[in-house]
């Protein structure tokens, strides 16, 4: 196979993944993208990081409490923020560059402007140079938002494969999700998790819900323990050494969640695409007669 052949290959690969991207993308979708931080707006697009960066400054909390309080809204808005430019960027910038090199490369199979194969190699080495640095960070950003944070205007907290957050030990429950006193974001699932299927309907699930074992999680929240006013055979006469979540009744939880890690793997394979693409740009830009 030609270099030719090759570069236009890499050009149409970038194009179509991109396309695929353009469709399930979680911000441009509008599946996320719109949170309520502290009871504030929290637009991605135009949140005001600047304000929380000015906060985390001022704040004089020890720095074991700041790291989950302003340090982590200040980075979570940079982060998400990030992504949501990037995610436009990227994939409007990586259309562009599939689609321009795609037709110079589809021109030159059919022995057409054959007098501008060097020049349409240097496009391709710049474009893939380019295309790839866009395409690796917001694969980036893509990722650290995916496994660290979630939508706070739609909380799910978080439960074992069995759809439990907490368990009789001695003579009160223990929090399965605690970390330490300051975290209280462990309690949540994030939307690397809502992949899971204890965060989705379950048909299996409805087994605990009959037992009457079912709790509220946000007695969790910020404890290790909750005490012991509620203790098992007294609800509904069952026998609780679990307490479950509420049974989930949709799969939008799956749907968010396979959003990210599918724009995720789609714009690595992208990355490769464009790496291919400057590669076979710069050949053809020193051997355009090898075309």
């Amino acid at each position: 196979m030609g270099k030719g052949l090759l570069f236009f290959c890499c050009a149409c690969c970038i194009l179509v993944l991109t396309i695929i991207n353009l469709s399930i993308g979680p911000i441009i979708s509008g599946k996320v993208g719109n949170d309520a931080i502290n009871n504030l707006n929290f637009y991605w697009g135009t949140a005001n990081c600047k304000m929380y960066a000015d906060l985390y400054d001022a704040d004089t909390d020890p720095d074991n409490v700041k790291k989950y309080t302003s340090k982590r809204i200040k980075d979570e808005c940079t982060r998400k923020k990030a992504m949501h430019d990037m995610e436009y960027t990227s994939f409007i910038f990586d259309i562009v560059i599939g689609f321009v090199c795609g037709l110079l490369g589809l021109l030159h199979i059919f022995d057409l402007k054959k007098d501008f194969v060097s020049n349409t190699g240097l496009i391709g080495l710049i474009c893939g140079v380019v295309g790839f640095v866009f395409s690796l960070v917001y694969a980036i950003f893509n990722g650290l938002v995916y496994t660290n944070y979630y939508n706070y205007a739609n909380i799910v907290y978080k439960r074992d494969g069995d759809g439990v957050y907490a368990e009789w030990k001695g003579d009160k429950y223990e929090c399965l999700f605690y970390e330490k006193a300051e975290n209280s974001h462990s309690y949540f699932a994030t939307y690397a998790d809502l992949i899971k299927k204890q965060y989705n309907y379950q048909s299996d699930f409805y087994g605990n819900a009959e037992k009457g074992c079912v709790g509220d999680p946000d007695d969790c929240v910020g404890e290790e323990y909750i005490g012991s006013s509620i203790q098992p055979n007294i609800i509904d006469g069952s026998d609780c050494k679990k307490l479950y979540a509420s049974l989930e009744t949709g799969v939008t939880n799956k749907d968010i969640s396979d959003r990210f890690l599918t724009a995720l793997i789609l714009t690595l394979f992208v990355c490769l695409a464009n790496i291919g693409l400057a590669l076979f740009g710069f050949l053809l830009f020193r051997t355009p007669g090898d075309f």
